[in-house]
């Protein structure tokens, strides 16, 4: 099986090195750069969608998909359209459907930061702006129901902005398993790794109690 870890906006592929420090060796991983993919000139959600998608075409091994925020987003999406294709699903701080009043605020804030924080990101201020757009309409809540492989849904305890979101993925996707780590943020892969890495480890190996 091939493991696939997918980075948020504000990450790059870098963003998973802890974690996959702590698993073991013998797994199979890909990390994509998610902004390297698209071809074209601009970047939105569905071109990015669609390049991500194109990237595992090709593949006949099941796929274990993990992403955090937009990549949690787009592995809820390939699952969606790929449901014998997807062996298991991992969703970190994710959203099912995008609430537009915080999405809205959050872009009125890139406008101020500075060109230094949009260089860390691998994506041009206006690009960043424009792929938070191109989602504000992105609703799954319908779909949830007929994922059928087994998920595992994980926040931080004190990523409130995803939190409810969390336990809505929970309760309506069959075989879903919730798991909140206590004192992580919403960026879990790279301030809570090697805990991210054993629960990763007990979830695949069928032991998560």
């Amino acid at each position: 099986m091939k493991h696939i870890l997918i980075h948020g906006l504000g990450q790059g592929a870098s963003s998973w090195d802890g974690v996959t420090s702590f698993l073991e060796e013998t797994i199979d991983i890909d990390c994509p750069e998610l902004f390297a993919l698209p071809s074209g000139s601009a970047v939105t959600y569905i071109d990015l969608y669609q390049a991500f998608s194109d990237r595992y075409e090709n593949y006949t091994e099941p796929l274990c998909l993990c992403g955090l925020s937009l990549g949690g987003i787009i592995s809820l999406n390939y699952a969606i359209d790929h449901t014998l294709k997807v062996q298991s699903l991992v969703l970190i701080g994710t959203q099912y459907k995008i609430p537009k009043t915080i999405m809205k605020l959050q872009n009125a804030i890139f406008r101020f930061l500075p060109k230094s924080y949009f260089d860390r990101i691998g994506l041009a201020k206006k690009d960043v702006i424009g792929l938070a757009d191109s989602m504000l309409d992105l609703d799954f809540s319908r779909e949830l129901a007929s994922i059928s492989c087994p998920t595992l849904i994980v926040c931080g305890g004190k990523d409130s902005a995803t939190m409810k979101a969390s336990k809505t993925l929970s309760d309506n996707i069959p075989n879903a398993k919730l798991r909140v780590i206590e004192g992580a943020g919403h960026m879990v892969n790279e301030s809570h790794a090697e805990t991210l890495a054993s629960l990763l480890q007990a979830f695949h190996s069928n032991e998560l109690a």
